[in-house]
């Protein structure tokens, strides 16, 4: 076992773990962030994205020490019940989630692509979320979601 100090939603929490550990082990087993969700386990899905960094990382492959070594950021990061996130926020207005299994990735991979790209095609939208896995059939609904955010997004730079 290793401790390692984690900077993760702009807090740091330290967790003591063995050093190849996947991140989401200790997101939702130590730390009780359970937006990331374990859907395949091979950074194939993309259930479990997190940013570290400001990047999109697969947290069920990222091991906890190289993770630590960035600012972790989870969906329970970008906002609250209270005040919601831009994305957050047009994800409900478009009804973009059904089951809301993959809606953490999205939204994660869409706050990366937003923060570098605040006007994205739907085309680079659809890059971006193309290793995002969803049964549901919402696409669509997601890319409406994310040009809903970005134009949110901008308001909000404007004022």
């Amino acid at each position: 076992m290793a401790n390692f100090t984690l900077r993760i939603n702009g807090e740091t929490k330290t967790v003591s773990v063995e050093p190849d550990t996947p991140l989401l082990y200790v997101l939702r087993n130590d730390l009780a962030l359970n937006g990331p969700k374990f859907g395949c386990g091979l950074a194939q899905c993309g259930a479990c994205t997190v940013l570290v960094d400001g990047k999109p990382a697969r947290s069920c492959v990222t091991p906890v020490s190289t993770a630590a070594k960035g600012r972790i950021t989870t969906i329970e990061g970008l906002g609250t019940v209270d005040r919601l996130h831009p994305l957050q926020r047009a994800f409900i207005d478009e009804q973009a989630c059904q089951c809301g299994f993959c809606g953490n990735g999205m939204v994660m991979s869409a706050k990366a692509l937003l923060d570098r790209n605040p006007r994205p095609t739907d085309r680079q939208i659809k890059q971006t979320l193309n290793g995002h896995l969803c049964r549901c059939a919402s696409h669509n609904r997601i890319v409406r979601a994310v040009q809903r955010a970005a134009v949110a997004l901008r308001a909000e730079a404007r004022s």
